[in-house]
């Protein structure tokens, strides 16, 4: 049996509500997949190449004006078992590595000021991303409100990983508010 990469997986993921481009996927692994999954643009193409290979997707070629042909990816059969299976095989736990956090564990040595500059910075960064996830979770609901309460639609489970998504910035934009609170507070003593 094929190996597939966790990679390979997200692709399946998406391509099991779709047929998509390259292109689209890559667009995808920015919203809604990013916010728990990364992967450089460049490691799709030799994916899909692999997956293709292994007899798992297979593609149609779509014409372009202006451009070269695009071929557009849709799983088999078998693809789709896989990632069923796959779905709910056990997984580890997230690794813990978040050099912010490192380096919070050292503040005490930093100059406040310094510090908090640093703390406002990322807060600012959380609140960004928190925005972009509410305007998702908006479009969400305009479009398809009935779906979201579907455990088997995939509305659901992309309202699942956006949810967590959405605790996950509050929660970090809280906590960068209360350090930056804190730091700025032993600055003006």
């Amino acid at each position: 049996m094929t190996e597939i990469s966790t990679l390979g997986y997200a692709l399946l993921g998406m391509l099991a509500r779709e047929p998509l481009s390259g292109y689209d996927l890559a667009q995808r692994l920015d919203l809604p997949v990013g916010q728990f999954w990364h992967a450089r643009h460049s490691q799709i193409y030799p994916e899909l190449k692999r997956l293709s290979r292994a007899r798992l997707l297979t593609h149609e070629k779509v014409a372009q004006h202006d451009r070269p042909d695009k071929k557009v990816y849709a799983l088999t059969d078998r693809a789709r078992e896989r990632l069923r299976e796959w779905a709910t095989a056990p997984v580890e736990a997230a690794g813990k590595r978040d050099e912010l956090l490192l380096k919070v564990y050292s503040m005490w040595l930093a100059d406040p000021e310094a510090a908090a500059r640093l703390i406002r910075a990322h807060e600012a960064q959380h609140e960004a991303q928190l925005r972009a996830y509410r305007a998702h979770e908006a479009n969400l609901h305009a479009h398809h409100a009935a779906q979201l309460r579907d455990p088997r639609s995939p509305w659901f489970a992309t309202w699942a990983t956006l949810k967590r998504g959405l605790g996950y910035e509050a929660e970090y934009v809280a906590w960068c508010r209360w350090l930056a609170e804190s730091l700025e507070s032993a600055t003006s003593r």
